[in-house]
């Protein structure tokens, strides 16, 4: 009988649906490998004091986040114990804020990683050397698993039973559940809310003008004249400040007002997309699979 030692992390403020929902999914798989013969058995413990945890687990795992900033700040002595736990072999795993209190370690290194797209800006400002994929749902590195969105936890966990059970075991696990476990991304979800509190007075003027008028043809040439800003001037402060070159800005302005049509219309895609400042249909097809990851189709259909 192989034994799988999952640690589960309740640190302060973890979200406790996922710290038991965990627990209660492994618990589950163990029932699914019995009925499967597969000779694996799962044995989670919910960690709380990791002073007083001397043995080495399979897998740590830090939770999502609830109510709280613990997560932006986590104890030295936490942080060395999550060390400890790497140097003998455990596989770290966080989801959407725990990948926080990973990054502190420093044993991602500069492999990519994914948290909830909401703390996309905060983790790129605290730091700035790890690479960020908040489009994806999971991203797993053998060593190193990070799940982005407050229920990916549900997608961590699928994850870490197919890799030490099979496929089949997840696929009843998930119908045991009643949850979905085909591939999805979190790019799916994602809304387009931009700061305007970064400072830089010219650029959030040049950001409510494309709010104001994104539906029109937008020249960032005759945007930049209208700061009195060259181009190539306007272009370095717009990334600075607000992350994208002011063509992405516009495009995800667009798609953010598309998704919202199909989400709240029977519209066609062609009315959307004049609606949206598109003149070429498949461009502004092509420019939507690309931000959001389906067809304009197939999001209505997921939440219309």
């Amino acid at each position: 009988m192989t034994k799988i030692s999952v640690g589960i992390c309740e640190y302060p403020s973890a979200l406790k649906s996922a710290v038991y929902g965990l627990e209660e999914m492994f618990l589950l798989a163990n029932r699914v490998c019995r009925e499967q013969g597969i000779d694996v058995i799962f044995e989670p413990m919910i960690v709380q004091k990791t002073d007083q945890i001397k043995d080495s687990f399979t897998v740590v795992l830090l939770p999502p986040a609830s109510i709280g900033d613990y997560y932006l700040a986590p104890e030295r002595d936490f942080i060395e114990w999550l060390k400890d736990q790497y140097a003998k072999g455990a596989v770290l795993s966080s989801a959407c804020a725990g990948v926080f209190i990973l990054a502190v370690t420093r044993l991602i290194n500069t492999r990519e990683v994914t948290t909830h797209w909401a703390l996309a800006d905060t983790f790129g400002r605290m730091f700035p050397d790890i690479p960020l994929n908040s489009n994806k749902i999971l991203i797993d590195h053998g060593d190193i698993v990070t799940a982005g969105g407050m229920m990916s936890w549900l997608d961590l966990g699928f994850e870490l039973v197919a890799r030490y059970t099979s496929p089949r075991v997840v696929r009843q696990l998930g119908k045991i559940l009643v949850i979905d476990t085909s591939q999805r991304e979190q790019s799916y979800y994602q809304q387009f809310k931009p700061s305007f509190a970064h400072g830089d007075t010219a650029i959030v003027s040049a950001q409510q003008i494309m709010h104001q008028s994104f539906a029109q043809s937008l020249s960032i040439n005759q945007l930049a004249k209208q700061l009195n800003l060259t181009e190539r001037t306007m272009q370095r402060r717009f990334l600075k400040a607000t992350g994208y070159n002011p063509n992405q800005y516009l495009q995800r302005l667009r798609v953010q007002r598309a998704c919202d049509y199909l989400e709240s219309t029977q519209h066609s895609f062609e009315w959307i997309a004049n609606q949206v400042g598109y003149e070429d249909i498949s461009a502004c097809r092509k420019v939507f699979i690309n931000t959001v990851g389906l067809t304009p189709r197939e999001f209505r259909k997921r939440f219309s």
